[in-house]
């Protein structure tokens, strides 16, 4: 069965006499440890998508499962126990709090949750290791570079163990360096088993994804296989 199974899904929003179709009766399912990239310039639907994807908004129209499970048998709390535990966030502007250490961001997620305490601190200093930044585990996020920042905000999406990784643009108020480095840590992520969807504009960055899936005005203009030789970056399209 699929994690993620998407049939005839819509999002339309209404606001003084205007109707704004968002996301016009998409369908695709995705399993679980699949890397999907959704592709498309600003206005494609590609962010409203995730955002009903994320458990952030629901669909107006259409059937949207997560495990098994439809949106609409979740409340909203439901929704976001379920975001919370089973799902992972990167943004493009990191969103961390900026007079807060690395460590204390990391472990925000789990202030939330229902872990144990006791099992907080490594729990952080696991996902912390995994992007690389246990020597910057004492500074606080301004004092960091925009690449380290991101990886910040990565090992805070790992740290809860979730089902799905969800990044937003990642590399898109970074340099290209920056970016790749970023790319490869989520690369690596992938490599390890974790299902990884990807919404960007960046054809480059898209490629390190096994499928893209290509949005226009909100309809699915393309769907393609990504053939990967290695997980260094070193992609090409089927």
């Amino acid at each position: 069965m699929p994690l993620i199974e998407v049939k005839n899904l819509e999002k339309t929003y209404y606001g003084e006499g205007v109707v704004t179709p968002a996301v016009c009766g998409v369908s695709f399912d995705i399993n679980k440890g699949d890397f999907v990239a959704f592709v498309g310039p600003s206005g494609s639907g590609k962010s409203t998508l995730l955002h009903i994807l994320g458990f952030l908004d629901r669909p107006t129209k259409g059937e949207y499962r997560f495990g098994g499970k439809t949106i609409d048998e979740y409340s909203d709390l439901e929704l976001a126990r379920a975001r919370n535990k089973k799902m992972g966030f990167v943004f493009q502007s990191f969103n961390l709090l900026p007079k807060t250490t690395v460590f204390e961001n990391v472990k925000l997620p789990l202030v939330y949750s229902d872990i144990s305490e006791s099992l907080w601190e490594e729990m952080v200093l696991s996902s912390i290791d995994q992007v690389g930044l246990s020597h910057r585990i004492n500074h606080y996020s301004f004092q960091l570079s925009g690449g380290e920042r991101q990886r910040v905000a990565i090992a805070r999406a790992l740290v809860n163990d979730p089902e799905v990784i969800f990044a937003d643009e990642p590399t898109g108020n970074l340099d290209s360096k920056s970016g790749g480095q970023v790319m490869e840590f989520i690369d690596k992520l992938h490599a390890a088993g974790h299902t990884i969807i990807l919404i960007t504009h960046e054809t480059y960055t898209a490629e390190y994804a096994g499928r893209i899936i290509y949005l226009k005005d909100g309809f699915i203009e393309k769907d393609e296989k990504v053939i990967s030789r290695c997980h260094t970056g070193d992609h090409f399209v089927k």
